[in-house]
């Protein structure tokens, strides 16, 4: 294991200007597009591009693993678990980095054989770090923070590439469920480098800042 610890700063702008080098990211305010809830934005981030391009892969994996020890310790975990599916190529990179043991959370029992959520070796009094793509509220990682929990484990932090960063009552949420949340970059660094770059129109970019700054009134505008 080398890693090196950037400052996090330049751990951010660089994320975000490798988002946005595989297209990644996308912008469009003029057809918005529909999230899982139902509503429409004018952002979308799909980090799984991330496990076909080997550099930005392996560049950000060890921003990712410098970033858990930078905030949570060195020797702060024995288990490393993937949450299904896009948490599980990251949670072996980042396990690999660790020099730590590999598992993963199903979203929900499998139905047949064992009825395991965990699958792997998890064992009672492990340290788990929960690694996923990205979170927007933090509500799924609830849920997979409870399978590792039940097997009698502890998890209380998980690691993102990307945070949305734009509901307040995220990292409040995971806190209050006894979770730190650790992550790479945010909406509002994946602005300013689209900006800097002008990788999009500045009315679009305009568009996007008002959706980050106040997301509830802007799907209200824009139905």
């Amino acid at each position: 294991m080398s890693l090196t610890f950037p400052a996090r700063d330049e751990i951010a702008r660089l994320t975000a200007r490798m988002l946005l080098e595989i297209k990644a990211v996308d912008f469009n305010a003029a057809q918005p597009f529909t999230y899982a809830s139902g509503l429409k934005g004018p952002t979308y981030v799909d980090c799984r591009r991330i496990i076909s391009f080997p550099r930005v892969r392996a560049t950000l994996m060890d921003f990712m693993a410098a970033t858990v020890m930078r905030d949570a310790g060195f020797e702060a975990f024995d288990n490393v678990a993937g949450g299904e599916t896009a948490g599980i190529p990251f949670g072996a990179l980042v396990a690999e980095r660790l020099g730590l043991p590999m598992t993963y959370v199903r979203k929900k029992p499998k139905g047949y054989g064992r009825n395991a959520r965990i699958e792997g070796v998890m064992t009672e009094g492990q340290r788990v770090l929960l690694v996923e793509d990205l979170t927007t509220d933090g509500g799924s990682k609830l849920s997979f923070v409870d399978a590792i929990r039940e097997t009698g484990a502890t998890c209380a932090h998980t690691a993102v590439i990307f945070y949305y960063g734009i509901f307040p009552e995220t990292t409040q949420r995971l806190a209050d469920h006894g979770v730190a949340l650790h992550h790479l970059c945010t909406w509002w660094d994946v602005l300013a480098e689209a900006r800097a770059q002008g990788s999009f129109d500045e009315a679009t970019l305009t568009e996007v800042e008002a959706f980050l700054t106040d997301p509830r009134a802007w799907q209200a505008a824009n139905g």
